[in-house]
């Protein structure tokens, strides 16, 4: 299908005048006299049959039409930039750098990373872990993207929420065997399996069951959230399961969930970017697969 376009030239100048509402400025970006932006512009509202610009004496002031074209204008040169650095740059390995929290790392990230990874062939995937609250190093450079439990105060970052979070008890289906779990209260009988990165999960989750914390004494904790998750797996207790991120556990039956409430709402997961980076397109592809991903 034959595409009715716009002198190109035209409309490049049509885009540094309007960006700017000023020919003169336009010209100095474009390396070319006041009177050949002039020219341009004319030719190009001679093409669409209307004007795209208010003349005032030597001012000029964009027309509303001219303002919304602008808009579709703009983000089609910016669509053909970004595509001509990824095709200029695909022979060449480009390193995308990625922080995360350990267990969102192993349970979430990386049983999906091959998916990015079949899309961009030649990025090469650094992944590293942590669980400082500052998401890029003082410097802001340390990584390319971020991922931490948020809403939080990141300064000079850009950042999204992509993922929610909740929880619920849970366990090996051997440990539910030998003592089943038929009410809250139940929990007493069990060891809750607790970790120091998430010390408020168990309270919260046993005030809203209406259980006395006092009431369940046995618990045994761990400095890491996954390894809380795995001993449920091995059945050493019950630990508080974050959905979605043991969905795979689940489907499997390596780990089931013996109460069906309270479901308590979490903090949800938020991708994070240096502010000076966030048009990079390599770093708003991955980011843009991370929100995809999190509706799948």
């Amino acid at each position: 299908m034959s595409r009715k376009l716009p002198p190109l030239q035209a409309l490049r100048a049509f885009e540094v005048a309007a960006r700017f509402e000023n020919f003169s400025a336009a010209a100095e970006e474009l390396h070319v006299t006041h009177g050949a932006v002039s020219r341009q512009v004319a030719a190009l509202e001679a093409w669409l049959g209307m004007q795209v610009f208010h003349r005032l004496g030597k001012r000029v002031q964009l027309t509303d039409d001219g303002r919304r074209y602008l808009l579709t204008v703009q983000a089609a040169f910016d669509n053909i930039a970004a595509a001509t650095k990824l095709l200029r740059e695909s022979g060449t390995v480009r390193v995308l750098h990625i922080n995360a929290l350990s267990t969102f790392a192993m349970r979430w990230l990386l049983p999906r990373l091959s998916g990015f990874q079949r899309l961009y062939p030649g990025v090469e995937l650094k992944l590293s872990t942590s669980t400082s609250q500052q998401p890029l190093g003082e410097s802001g450079e340390l990584f390319d993207v971020a991922i931490r439990r948020g809403p939080g105060h990141w300064p000079n970052c850009i950042s999204g929420e992509f993922l929610e979070e909740s929880e619920l008890p849970v366990c090996s289906p051997a440990l539910l065997a030998r003592a089943p779990i038929r009410s809250a209260g139940d929990l007493a009988a069990h060891t809750l399996l607790h970790s120091d990165t998430r010390p408020d999960a168990w309270p919260k989750w046993l005030a809203e069951a209406n259980v006395a914390p006092a009431l369940c004494k046995k618990k045994q904790s761990f400095d890491h959230f996954y390894l809380a998750l795995q001993a449920a797996v091995d059945g050493l207790g019950v630990a508080l399961g974050p959905l979605p991120l043991i969905s795979d556990e689940l489907a499997s039956g390596r780990l089931v969930t013996p109460l069906a409430e309270p479901v308590i709402r979490a903090r949800s997961y938020w991708w994070i970017v240096a502010r000076h980076q966030a048009e990079q397109p390599l770093i708003k592809h991955f980011c843009d697969w991370l929100q995809q991903e999190s509706l799948r």
